[in-house]
């Protein structure tokens, strides 16, 4: 069975929204023609995907599969379209992503030592993409932060390490040498508490039920923000807390936080000798202190 990509775009737009919608809004499609396509893709394949109706769109057990499957197809077929264009560029490119606060000077220039006539480009991500551009092409390596699903992926680690706390400079927790767990239980943190389990164990807001709603967060700036105005505190790696030094906050040491792995990953499908050249200088990534 041949499978239309574009049906299956359609329908993770779907599957990922659960409103047709919002969807059709996203995908710059009418709603009935959206609605078409699916259909379309549940004939194709003999199965219903969503169970619909005036309040809610779920989806299947066979829907969840498909989402499950389709996300890493797509990428890869995005990624063989883009690979394909790459390769008929006169001068080679190669693209290293990477999360903010991580210095990637030191490497770039020892490969391009190894390399002088390569192109290589760079490019910042963030929590959300920082391994879905290896898997679509967009990036030949990242350097990410861990935790990050591994499917699809090489992953090798680097270095650790510490994670501080970040609170507003007139907070009075600022005036303390370092946090315990304990100082931070009554506080709101304004990041997703998967992120951060030792404060979820502890964590009175999510005991009693009164946690106040995060707004989306998209960027270390945005976060800063809503620290300095007093909405609550956040947890960021060192190096990432150095980078974005302001006068505002106040930078504190937690020893009770376990600490940030910083990792190299590839597509496990495209494993190239630049991506083995770059593999084998990322120890020079290291910053001073690192375990």
């Amino acid at each position: 069975m041949d499978v239309d990509l574009r049906k299956l775009r359609y329908f993770v737009e779907v599957a990922e929204q659960l409103h047709f919608g919002r969807a059709a809004q996203t995908l710059h499609i009418a709603q009935p023609a959206l609605s078409r396509q699916i259909r379309a893709l549940e004939d194709d394949l003999g199965v219903a995907l969503f169970i619909r109706d005036r309040r809610s769109t779920t989806l299947t057990p066979a829907g969840q599969q498909l989402l499950h499957d389709a996300k890493p197809l797509l990428a890869s077929a995005q990624a063989t379209v883009r690979r394909a264009l790459q390769a008929a560029l006169p001068t080679q490119q190669f693209t290293i992503a990477f999360m903010p606060g991580i210095t990637v000077t030191p490497a770039v220039k020892a490969l391009s030592a190894q390399h002088p006539q390569l192109d290589i480009r760079l490019l910042r991500t963030g929590w959300d993409n920082q391994t879905k551009v290896v898997l679509d092409g967009r990036a030949d390596v990242s350097i990410v932060r861990m935790p990050v699903d591994p499917r699809g992926l090489n992953v090798k680690p680097l270095f650790t390490e510490p994670r501080v706390v970040v609170v507003a400079d007139d907070n009075p927790l600022a005036r303390k040498d370092s946090l315990t767990l304990a100082d931070l239980a009554d506080a709101h943190l304004l990041q997703d508490p998967e992120a951060v389990p030792e404060w979820r164990a502890v964590a009175h807001e999510l005991r009693n039920g009164r946690r106040a709603q995060v707004p989306a967060i998209g960027s270390v700036e945005e976060k800063l923000e809503l620290v300095a105005s007093g909405a609550g505190f956040c947890v960021l790696p060192r190096s990432t807390a150095s980078f974005y030094t302001r006068p505002d906050v106040a930078v504190l040491p937690a020893p009770d936080l376990a600490d940030n792995q910083i990792s190299l990953v590839w597509n496990s499908s495209h494993e190239t000798g630049l991506v083995q050249d770059f593999s084998d200088v990322c120890y020079l990534l290291r910053p001073p202190g690192a375990n």
